[in-house]
């Protein structure tokens, strides 16, 4: 078994084409195990040089994703993923536009970090999720909310047992390749005990001149964030750092008219919902009139993360009653509509 353990272990390291400066790295590690399991019998310290060799191995290290650089195509996507928010759209394409021309010209400035400031449910992370479509790079969302540790971030030295990598390096490892768009979200909910330490984070992560030479506890070297594209979000700016908020360019998220959210659920949120529960050919229709009841239940509110919760519960009791074999068609009146949303 330790040949061949050994074995395999440096022909991953071959195999993923990594830097020499890693590779070398991860096969000094290899003779350390093989060295190890030849005096003893196998440890959960051996065990946890295995796990270091191969996450360091499965890393990103060269991997990049082509860009779509079609400002068009961008505007494209953003019209159909979102209904109104004319003013913040129009930001985002004039950010990707300077994005697209420095890509076009090999020049990488430091630009400013998205952040969409807003009431839940204003369209915050959706956006982030079309910018990372607009570009077709993959996107992965790092949730500050309740963060309690900058060591979350960061990661932790191996001289712990129990020692992992920080969220930052998990999402490059996760996303596959070392461009992705990272989605720091919710940046103003993090715990008060870790706010100022986890700021200091952000402060390095977000400066161009530090995020090339990222350094992850866990790794023990230098991770190159350069070419990550980060979005934030948060519901307000009152607990985020000044040398932070110096990085970011916040745009606040306007309410939505109740118009406006019969017009998102009509058009947006109800037909995603009947695809995501299964029940695209289903006849199921709304009387117009109480869409103002599914917008507006228990009273105003500027986001439609409410609409989407009564849209979802709709949705849901009708598939409940597709499954038990009711025959359609299923129409959601007056009379009925007590049935399938309170309020």
């Amino acid at each position: 078994m330790e040949p061949a353990l050994i074995e395999k272990l440096k022909q991953k390291i071959v195999s993923e084409n990594l830097p020499p400066t890693i590779a070398d790295k991860l096969l000094q590690e290899v003779l350390r195990i093989e060295l190890s399991l030849k005096s003893n019998k196998f440890t959960p310290e051996i065990d946890h040089q295995i796990t270091y060799v191969n996450f360091m191995s499965e890393l990103p290290w060269a991997k990049t994703n082509q860009d779509v650089l079609d400002i068009n195509r961008a505007r494209t996507i953003l019209d159909k993923n979102h209904f109104g928010l004319d003013s913040v759209k129009e930001r985002i394409l004039e950010y990707l536009s300077v994005l697209i021309l420095n890509k076009q010209k090999g020049t990488n400035p430091p630009i400013p970090v998205l952040t969409f400031v807003g009431l839940p449910g204003s369209g915050k992370t959706s956006l982030a999720y079309s910018i990372a479509e607009s570009l077709n790079r993959p996107i992965i969302r790092i949730p500050f909310g309740g963060l309690g540790s900058a060591s979350q971030l960061r990661g932790e030295s191996r001289i712990k047992t129990d020692a992992e990598a920080g969220l930052i390096i998990k999402s490059i490892k996760r996303a596959g390749v070392k461009n992705p768009v990272l989605l720091l979200d919710e940046l103003d909910r993090i715990t008060e005990a870790a706010r100022a330490d986890v700021m200091g984070v952000l402060v390095e992560l977000l400066d161009p001149e530090q995020n090339m030479s990222f350094t992850d506890h866990y790794l023990d070297m230098p991770f190159d964030l350069s070419g990550v594209l980060f979005v934030a979000t948060a519901n307000n700016t009152g607990n985020i750092a000044t040398a932070v908020l110096d990085r970011l360019e916040v745009i606040e998220m306007p309410f939505y008219t109740d118009e406006q959210k019969i017009i998102i659920g009509k058009s947006y949120l109800f037909p995603q919902a009947l695809k995501n529960a299964g029940l695209e050919g289903v006849v199921v229709s709304i009387e117009p009139a109480l869409w103002e009841k599914i917008v507006r239940p228990l009273g105003f509110d500027g986001g439609i993360r409410s609409l989407k919760r009564n849209i979802d519960s709709v949705v849901r009791k009708i598939a409940m009653q597709v499954v038990a074999g009711a025959k359609g068609p299923y129409n959601i009146n007056d009379a009925n509509i007590g049935q399938y949303i309170s309020g």
